[in-house]
């Protein structure tokens, strides 16, 4: 499958919005309580997903105009990485990933670290980050990785 990467657009928060609300519901609520699917969901409005455009590197994969994959960095921290579920294990995940590692290295970054969800830790474990720690949210479990750039 043929996706382009690019910096995330204002018109891009409502389709960035659709897609990480349907991986919650769909591949994440696969481990987690439908309560913690709920409260994560509240932070992946439209209108938050605007919020982080202001302040984070966000990025999109497309394929044929749509939006099929997301990721964003906060300085030397990964975040919202998500792909649509239907096409998740299609290496979408991991173009985002080296592209962000990539803009990480070229800013001097020298550590990349990810708060997974379970749903992706062995994602993230298969392009080299280890666990650093465990850390709760509730219910949510959040494992914090790293990897050395």
């Amino acid at each position: 499958m043929k996706v382009q990467l690019r910096v995330a657009r204002v018109e891009d928060a409502e389709p960035i919005s659709a897609l990480i609300l349907a991986a919650l519901q769909v591949s994440n609520a696969q481990d987690y309580p439908s309560e913690v699917i709920a409260l994560v969901q509240q932070n992946f409005t439209a209108a938050h997903i605007l919020a982080l455009l202001s302040h984070r590197q966000v990025y999109v994969a497309t394929h044929k105009g749509l939006v099929v994959g997301t990721a964003s960095l906060d300085r030397q921290v990964v975040r919202s990485v998500f792909v649509d579920p239907g096409l998740q294990g299609s290496g979408i995940g991991s173009k985002l990933m080296s592209m962000l590692e990539a803009e990480a290295a070229h800013n001097g970054v020298t550590a990349l670290k990810v708060p997974s969800s379970i749903t992706a830790e062995g994602f993230y474990r298969s392009l080299g980050y280890s666990v650093e720690r465990d850390e709760y949210f509730g219910a949510e479990r959040t494992i914090i990785m790293v990897k050395q750039l």
